[in-house]
């Protein structure tokens, strides 16, 4: 459908999808559904190359249940005033960009322990 890169969705395009949608047939997906669509893919977090790549080395399970939690998480420290976050779950530790929704880097419970943060303002807990 739309098609992003990282994760920005100008007027243009949306018009351009909105304008494919009509003449494909497609009922109910107006201008205004896919601005919103976009806004809220804008407020959801997204993994940096070198995030995801350690989530793959790592054998991090990335599930819809974490992400929901991380975006949680992140809204909450966004509110807060943070800037850079280390949010802490089972599943291990993610340092979070909250300006830019990114997750920076990640690692697992037991990397954490051999490790010291640096560069972060707040610290959530999953």
């Amino acid at each position: 459908m739309l098609q992003k890169l990282n994760q920005t969705v100008s007027v243009q395009q949306l018009r351009l999808e909105h304008e494919h949608s009509s003449v494909g047939g497609k009922q109910g997906t107006g201008f205004g559904a896919l601005l919103q669509n976009a806004m809220e893919d804008s407020q959801n977090i997204r993994f940096s190359k070198h995030a995801a790549a350690r989530v793959e080395q790592r054998g991090i399970e990335v599930t819809d249940s974490l992400l929901k939690d991380l975006n949680q998480a992140v809204g909450k420290a966004r509110e807060k005033g943070a800037k850079d976050v280390v949010v802490i779950g089972q599943q291990g530790a993610f340092i979070v960009n909250i300006p830019n929704n990114v997750v920076v880097t990640t690692m697992t419970s037991q990397e954490m322990k051999q490790n010291i943060f640096t560069n972060i303002d707040s610290a959530v807990l999953l």
